[in-house]
């Protein structure tokens, strides 16, 4: 098993959860590679979005079918500003590449935002710290395992 993947079940194990870890050789990358490789609604994969606030990393788990308002969440953080964190601060970060970033077991403790709307799905999917590894989470797994702060950082503009 990849020293990642090692890594994420771990996470879950000391968050109090099982999961198992699925590979897709195709590659789940991108929300809408991770919703066809697993059958599933796009706005039911997690993603893992690294931005920089005020100079601090954060990490925001929003639905595949959303964007993040950087504007929801700068306010979430009372921060200044924000923005999207390049590929080496996300990995810098997380000790993950962006596409398979995962939303526990980072290399560092971090701030971790949910969304809102990922609490309207039963289930849910999530990168297991590779481009092809994912897990399914329930809302109330992820929730507890990820940090419990709920907040709304999906841009009203987007579906």
């Amino acid at each position: 098993m990849h020293p990642n993947v090692e890594r994420v079940i771990t996470a879950a194990r000391v968050a109090g959860l099982e999961i198992t870890v699925e590979r897709f050789p195709e590659g789940t990358r991108t929300a809408a590679d991770a919703a066809r490789a697993v059958g599933c609604e796009v706005a039911q994969i997690v993603k893992s979005l690294v931005f920089i606030a005020d100079e601090a990393p954060v990490l925001a788990l929003v639905s595949g079918a959303n964007r993040v308002a950087l504007s929801l969440l700068v306010a979430a953080l009372g921060a200044s500003e924000a923005r999207r964190a390049t590929g080496d601060e996300a990995r810098d970060a997380t000790g993950f590449a962006i596409g398979g970033v995962p939303p526990f077991g980072h290399a560092e403790p971090l701030t971790v935002l949910i969304d809102r709307d990922l609490l309207s799905h039963d289930q849910l999917w999530a990168a297991a710290g590779l481009p092809d590894a994912v897990f399914r989470i329930t809302p109330d797994e992820l929730v507890r395992a990820s940090g419990e702060r709920v907040v709304d950082l999906a841009d009203s503009g987007t579906a």
